[in-house]
């Protein structure tokens, strides 16, 4: 053989070489494509899954906010129809408030005349006395 005859088979098994780790790379490449395709599959139902989880879950949310609004607005209505009451509630507590004062007042002016009555019942006792006395000591001068 000569030299261009190994030189060819050199590069005929290099070229073999080549061919086998490419084969080899190519197979591995296609197990990883295939297993990268087999993911995205189940990426995609999963998402459509989720989606059609989410409509429904989105639909039953908008009927409940519905129903907020609803016993919201009547909460609301019926706050409302109170107010008159709370303020028949602090008018009857001002009143209540001005009944205390007045009932103070006539308090102190009752018990100031009764102090009065007191002083005028003791003046009394003392000007029946003395004519009491008067009266025994005319009685004993008639006498």
């Amino acid at each position: 053989m000569t030299g261009g005859e190994i030189a060819a088979l050199i590069a005929a098994i290099a070229f073999a070489a080549l061919v086998v780790f490419l084969i080899i790379v190519l197979l591995k490449v296609s197990k990883v494509v295939g297993e990268v395709q087999k993911t995205v599959n189940e990426a995609n139902k999963s998402i459509s899954v989720l989606t059609k989880d989410a409509d429904s879950l989105l639909i039953e949310v908008e009927g409940l906010l519905n129903k907020s609004n609803t016993t919201l607005d009547d909460v609301n209505g019926k706050l409302g129809e109170t107010d008159p009451l709370f303020r028949a509630i602090g008018d009857l507590g001002t009143t209540v408030s001005s009944l205390n004062d007045s009932t103070r007042n006539l308090t102190s002016h009752v018990a100031g005349a009764t102090k009065k009555t007191a002083q005028t019942g003791m003046v009394t006792k003392v000007g029946k006395t003395a004519i009491n006395m008067n009266k025994k000591r005319k009685d004993k001068k008639e006498n």
